[in-house]
């Protein structure tokens, strides 16, 4: 993996268990930066196609959730790439970051299970490129 990344934000792949746990730590924060102050109620709002019809805001048309759903996993995906250095894991980030927020907008997950999937995939990044 270290030929697939560039240089990010601290040694990527990490070589120890302290620089293991140091990027785990910036994606952890990286992700609650994503998530709450930069995700705003519009994207918040907008990327949920349920909310949107609900609403029923004419400035707001459902059609645009695929594209605010979008934009906040694009956010995500570079928060991973500027930490890592990996365009590879900030592509896998934004795919998975939609798919599961597509989830928890279709009531299919709580909450808690949302961000215990992102942190999942989080801790996933690390650990294989630690085996990688």
């Amino acid at each position: 993996m270290e030929h697939l990344c560039m240089s990010g934000l601290l040694p990527f792949p990490p070589h120890t268990s302290l620089e293991a746990i140091q990027v785990l730590f910036l994606l952890f924060a990286g992700h609650a930066l994503m998530d709450y102050p930069l995700q705003g109620e519009f994207l918040s709002t907008c990327k949920n196609r349920h909310l949107l019809l609900k609403r029923q805001d004419p400035t707001r048309p459902v059609e645009i959730w695929p594209w605010c759903m979008t934009a906040h996993c694009l956010l995500h995906a570079a928060a991973v790439w500027a930490i890592t250095g990996c365009f590879i894991l900030g592509c896998i980030e934004l795919v998975l970051h939609w798919f599961i927020d597509f989830a928890k907008c279709e009531n299919k997950t709580t909450f808690i299970q949302d961000q215990a999937l992102h942190c999942l995939c989080k801790i996933a990044y690390v650990i294989a490129a630690m085996l990688y």
